[in-house]
This record gives structure tokens, C-alpha cells and sequence, in this order.
């Protein structure tokens, strides 16, 4: 009897083995494109989806002008988080499936100064102009970068007459956080998506553009057609989808939109 008890463990162990190689072998590598102000919602959510799946998510950022020219010029991907006009794009040159295409939140723009400095008043456009004026130096997205804050603030200034006044004075980010050019003190105004503000150790929101003038941003993800994980980035983005990634929207500074 011991030598069949020692053949039914051998056996079980072995079944476990091969189950344990099965479910390694079918885990998908997920390589997720997003734009930066929803980049800190894609990590928190990263670590509950692998570990429910056994999936890996590979998470690389940019400014949603700079994935778009990445993907124009090859870069493969699974999910693309971006502007809808520019998910819009994908689907129009077939690079992402149309019946992946979701809305997933939305983001405005808000001001950040130093941790410790004076908060200026900016309730009002009026008192928000000339806060503008008044700083010795501005910092913000270039928006030759592809970011979608930059490109809407250049409009802005130019509309209000004041664009040459704020070029002078101003501090272009590439990419990454505006907050950081606050910190080594190339400037001691900036501007960003709220989520990309609260982000940053160091500096404090002063608040949102007044509501006149406020700029939202939907992000919105697909799935490449070329991808071949397409249930892996099928179930990766109902959880982005999830009233569980709302609460972490709400973290973040971003709101939910409907799907």
C-alpha cells in the first residue's frame, strides 16, 4: 500500500506541475501605451491584474502625441491609452480594433507652485491672468511635445494677447513632470493635469483652472489589431473600466467617464 500512497502523491505532484507549466506558458506580456496623466492609474492597477491572471503588464509612457508617432512609425502594442481623436486615428489607419475602443476618465488642467511657497489666488480668470503675469517664470508642457495641457495653455495665451509675454518667461517640459522643473527651480509656476500634479513629491496644487476656462481631457484605450493577446487586453481594460479603478480615478485626481 505505501508504494501506491507514494505513486498517488508522485502523481498529484506531477499533475500540479504540468498545471502550474500550463498556466505559466498561456500568461500574455501586455504591453500597454499610455499618455502620462493616466500612467499612475495603469500601475495601480497593474499589480491586482497580475496577479489575478498570471499576466504581465509592460507599461510604457509618453505624451499622447508621442505615442501616436511611435505606433505611426511601428511600435507594436496591446492597448494604446490616448485622446479620442487620436484612438480615433488608430481605428481609421486599422491599427486598433474599432469594438475595443472605451472611455475610460477625464482630467483637467491644474497650477502646482513649490511646497511652502504662497498659494496665489486664481478663482477667477481674471485674478488667473494676472497670477500669470506676475510669475518670474512658467513651466508647462511644450506643446510641440504632443501633450495635450501645453498644446491647450499655448492657445490660451494666444488668444488672450499674451503669448510673446509668457514665451519669455516660460519653461518648455519635453515630457515626464512639470512638478520636477519646479523642484530643481527652473520656475516657480507650473501647469500639468491635476493627476500628473498630485504625483509629485514637493509641490502643491493651488487648484484647477477657473471653470471658464477649464480644459478636460478624456482618456480613452483600445486594443491593437495586431495584437495577439486580444482576451488578455479584453480583460485588462473592463478592470480599468471597474467602479474599483473609479476609486483609484478619484486618488488621482481624475473622474470616471461612462464606458
Amino acid at each position: 500500500m505505501d508504494w501506491m500512497r507514494k505513486l498517488a502523491i508522485f502523481a498529484a505532484i506531477a499533475a500540479t506541475m504540468a498545471l502550474a507549466a500550463a498556466a505559466t506558458a498561456s500568461a500574455a506580456d501586455l504591453k500597454v501605451l499610455t499618455s502620462g496623466a493616466y500612467k499612475q492609474v495603469v500601475a495601480a492597477m497593474a499589480p491586482q491584474f497580475e496577479a489575478s491572471t498570471g499576466n504581465k503588464i509592460i507599461l510604457e509612457n509618453d505624451t499622447a502625441g508621442g505615442i501616436a508617432k511611435r505606433i505611426e512609425g511601428g511600435a507594436a502594442f496591446d492597448v494604446a491609452i490616448m485622446t479620442p481623436d487620436l484612438i480615433a486615428q488608430l481605428v481609421a489607419r486599422r491599427k486598433a480594433n474599432a469594438a475595443s475602443v472605451v472611455n475610460l476618465a477625464r482630467v483637467g488642467i491644474g497650477a502646482m507652485v513649490l511646497a511652502g511657497a504662497p498659494k496665489p489666488d486664481i478663482s477667477t480668470v481674471e485674478r488667473f491672468k494676472q497670477v500669470l503675469l506676475d510669475a518670474r517664470s512658467v513651466a508647462y508642457i511644450d506643446p510641440a511635445a504632443g501633450g495635450s495641457s501645453g498644446i491647450y495653455l499655448a492657445q490660451l495665451f494666444r488668444q488672450w494677447g499674451i503669448a510673446d509675454e509668457i514665451e519669455r518667461k516660460a519653461v518648455k517640459v519635453q515630457g515626464g513632470y512639470v512638478g520636477d522643473h519646479l523642484l530643481n527651480n527652473e520656475a516657480t509656476l507650473g501647469f500639468q493635469q491635476i493627476s500628473e500634479i498630485l504625483a509629485v513629491k514637493g509641490v502643491v496644487l493651488i487648484g484647477p483652472l477657473p471653470a471658464e476656462i477649464q480644459n478636460f481631457t478624456v482618456y480613452t484605450a483600445a486594443i491593437g489589431a495586431a495584437s495577439k493577446e486580444q482576451a488578455a487586453a479584453q480583460a485588462f481594460l473592463r478592470l480599468l473600466a471597474s467602479p474599483e479603478t473609479a476609486r483609484v480615478l478619484q486618488e488621482k485626481g481624475m473622474e470616471a467617464v461612462k464606458p
